[in-house]
């Protein structure tokens, strides 16, 4: 037994409950150095990830400061930082929580092999996923690669309940110095931006909770029937706060199975969407290069377009579809997009735009405060048709007939598409307006003008698609 202090090194994790490495740490009675590194894997996220990332931080740091602790804020390289407070704590371990994206996986292995070569202890958790990547196995011993069995042997397994918060941290003798997090601009690249995802953003364990109850409460009696209608709040948002690690999945899990137990007709639907987050982690760790390379190699000579001015009318929410452009302008102003909306616009830049889905991912992983690499991997490659479990590539989204079906009555248009309007509407804080407010002043974008035409009419595009999956058959 040693009385010396924990380095407890948090990044998404930023809970107290359903946290197995907290838990842990509590229960050995030592002193407990909360850390969180911004280092330079951190820093090189998107925009509006990092963003939300610094919200969480903020948060949390209260949270902590309410149990009598800290958090300590350091930036720079993980080894040089790490080191300097075992320096300057006498701490004689590091511990944290899993990521399973390669970046992450090269990141903390350096730091165990650095730790354990100085005779300090190393010591990853579990937390981040319902079961580690290794825990589900097919027939044969290999990884699913298809969603479905993989559903079918998660929802068989018994999942551990969550741990409950701590009531108090044990603090070191003396805290090392810490930056201040306004130091860091962790908002600095949303620019005038960071305002209007301010006003969208919920925050916070509490915050996620109440979120969940009130889901769970309201709304999950009709999610099967209601989740891709985009007008409607049928979903649970909760996305955000499972990305920044403010609410843990194993939460989620035994309190939406209370609800299928009581009879809740949505709830199992829900834990299926909770575990293909899990099927996407799952994918990522052991098909590293998810995020780079087709999943199916005879995809690499299709005939993708590299970037193009057709992508930039995307990117702006300009291309003249009403359905696509609302989806791009919801993700610029809240933050997030409604998963519906995620595949017909995905589907158009792919299909009717043939251009290359990494383009789309790149898009989305600078603009999405809900990004998580392995699900918009995976989320990229199954629409564009070259990923694992993927839908047929000649499976081609309309989005005219998508509206008709998903916004009937043009509420999410509307809502988001200061063109269309009305005019004693205009002018007041909406997210319509919201997005002119957010988008870099260098687009010259302004609501009085025009709606513009469409970059392509849908049934050529959908030809041209379909001509090029042909080509590449043959």
């Amino acid at each position: 037994m040693t009385t010396a202090p924990l380095i407890l090194w948090f990044r998404r994790d930023l809970r107290l409950a359903d946290h197995p490495m907290l838990s842990a740490a509590v229960q050995t009675g030592r002193p407990l150095v909360p850390v969180f590194l911004l280092d330079p894997q951190t820093e090189a996220i998107g925009a509006a990830a990092k963003w939300r990332l610094g919200q969480a931080i903020e948060v949390f740091q209260a949270s902590l400061a309410a149990l009598g602790s800290r958090l300590i804020l350091r930036r720079g390289e993980t080894g040089p930082q790490l080191a300097a407070l075992i320096a300057e704590t006498g701490a004689t371990g590091v511990w944290w929580q899993r990521r399973y994206d390669p970046v992450s996986i090269a990141r903390d292995s350096a730091v165990k092999h650095l730790l354990r070569s100085a005779g300090l202890e190393a010591r990853s958790c579990a937390g981040a996923m319902l079961l580690e990547p290794w825990q589900l196995q097919t027939g044969a011993g290999g990884p699913y690669r298809v969603f479905t069995p993989f559903w079918t042997a998660l929802r068989s397994r018994e999942i551990a309940a969550p741990d409950a918060a701590p009531t108090k941290l044990i603090s070191p003798d003396h805290w090392p110095a810490s930056d201040q997090i306004s130091d860091w601009h962790l908002g600095k690249a949303v620019q005038r931006g960071a305002a209007v995802l301010a006003r969208h953003a919920v925050v916070g364990e509490a915050a996620a909770r109440l979120r969940l109850d009130r889901f769970l409460a309201q709304t999950v009696e009709s999610y099967a029937d209601q989740r891709d209608r985009v007008d409607r709040a049928a979903t649970s948002d909760l996305s955000e706060n499972l990305t920044t690690g403010e609410i843990g999945p194993r939460t989620i899990w035994h309190e939406a199975r209370a609800a299928m137990i009581r009879g809740a007709a949505g709830a199992e639907p829900f834990l299926r969407q909770l575990a293909w987050r899990d099927f996407a982690t799952h994918l990522f760790y052991h098909f590293p290069q998810m995020d780079r390379q087709n999943w199916r190699p005879d995809w690499e000579d299709f005939a993708w377009r590299g970037d193009n001015p057709d992508a930039e009318r995307w990117r702006r929410g300009m291309t003249g579809e009403p359905f696509v452009d609302a989806a791009m302008r919801q993700m610029y102003v809240t933050g997030r997009m409604h998963n519906r909306a995620r595949l017909v616009a995905a589907s158009y830049l792919t299909k009717h735009l043939l251009t290359d889905w990494r383009v789309g991912l790149d898009w989305f992983a600078d603009c999405l405060t809900d990004w998580d690499p392995a699900s918009n991997a995976m989320g990229w490659q199954w629409v564009a048709g070259c990923g694992p479990d993927a839908a047929p590539y000649f499976r081609i989204f309309n989005p005219a007939t998508q509206a008709e079906k998903f916004d009937p009555d043009r509420r999410y248009r509307d809502g988001f598409l200061a063109e269309f309007a009305a005019p004693l509407v205009r002018g007041r804080q909406n997210p319509a307006d919201d997005f002119f407010d957010a988008v870099p002043k260098s687009w010259q974008l302004d609501p009085i003008n025009p709606y513009p035409q469409p970059v392509i009419n849908l049934s050529d595009g959908r030809l041209r698609a379909l001509a090029a999956y042909q080509k590449r058959k043959t």
